[in-house]
């Protein structure tokens, strides 16, 4: 059924005036006929009718015991419902956004006229010449000392993180060249020395050379020990029968050799000390170049760092007394 309901008891109302008309009509009629045939002396009664909508009990009670129109006007009545409880929740909601928009705008328009009225109670009681033009903001121009204060902590940054570095690198250099010419006095003497003993030379040649090492160094019996081995090597050779070492007084050689080799390599190892501390020395040190150069930058490097101070304690000082001077203005 595709008919409204609104529709079908719309359509009742002509149809009933329709009827009813038709009514009256039939009434009138058969008075009129009645009172042509009965006799003059006598009066005919008057019929009344009634209008009685009683055609809507027809529709009515179809409509009403129709479920499937009752089905249709509950789902109507419950989306109309639904319909009207979201428009409502939308439209408090928008009221909501609207009044908490409307109390911001509110009060910054009343704190803003609050300041203004506050700024200029305090400006006329400061000094009547002074505007709102004339307060100082927050954006300054680049002067010199600031300028000089950057590039004085470039500066600093640079030679305060590469000078000890160099000077690590100096104070290493130093001891690595100092050791390494104590190593050639030890080796030289110790090699002179050996040369020195009676039938050293004629033996081993130029080979003694080749027997002592840096690892010799402050260890005379280690030394002691690879020469004596050395020399029965070679005197187990027979051309060597004839050399002094390997003949002759042999048990004088064995006592006084291995006393002679250990107090050679005792007095070249003192003798390296010696010129390890002469070249370590703090007058050896400060009379090197790259040591006095080192100490320049450093003096340098402090240098900046007192006028980084000196500026930046300046330029803070300055910016205190301006932001103390617009708290004050605010206020």
């Amino acid at each position: 059924m595709k008919l409204h309901y609104a529709n079908i008891l719309l359509f009742s109302l002509p149809l009933n005036i329709l009827v009813a008309s038709s009514s009256s009509n039939v009434n009138d009629q058969s008075n009129y006929v009645n009172i042509t045939h009965h006799k003059p002396n006598i009066k005919s009664a008057k019929i009344q009718t009634t209008r009685l909508l009683c055609e809507c009990d027809l529709y009515t009670s179809i409509y009403n015991n129709d479920t499937e129109m009752k089905n249709v006007m509950e789902i109507f009545n419950k989306q109309t419902e639904q319909r009207f409880e979201e428009y409502n929740e939308r439209m408090n909601k928008n009221r909501q956004k609207c009044k908490e928009q409307c109390n911001k705008d509110i009060q910054k328009i009343i704190l803003k006229d609050k300041i203004e009225k506050e700024l200029k109670q305090n400006l006329d009681a400061l000094h009547a010449d002074i505007t709102t033009k004339d307060i100082p903001t927050y954006v300054f121009e680049k002067s010199l000392s600031g300028k000089l204060e950057k590039t004085c902590l470039k500066c600093t940054y640079g030679l305060g993180s590469n000078v000890p570095l160099l000077g690590l690198i100096n104070g290493v250099g130093i001891y690595a060249t100092a050791q390494s010419a104590a190593m050639k006095v030890f080796i030289s003497e110790t090699i002179d020395g050996l040369k020195g003993i009676g039938g050293m030379s004629n033996l081993f040649g130029d080979k003694i050379a080749d027997l002592v090492t840096p690892s010799f160094y402050g260890k005379p019996m280690h030394l002691v020990t690879t020469i004596l081995s050395a020399k029965e090597k070679l005197c187990a050779c027979p051309g060597m029968q004839k050399q002094i070492l390997c003949h002759g007084l042999e048990s004088v050689t064995e006592q006084s050799l291995p006393r002679r080799i250990a107090t050679t390599a005792s007095d070249a190892y003192y003798s390296a000390g010696e010129k390890f501390v002469e070249l370590t020395n703090s007058g050896a040190i400060f009379s090197n170049p790259i040591v006095i150069s080192t100490i320049v930058l450093l003096c340098i490097a402090l240098m900046l760092l007192i006028i980084y101070l000196i500026l930046r304690y300046r330029r803070k000082s300055r910016m205190k007394k301006k932001f103390q001077y617009i708290k004050l203005l605010k206020e």
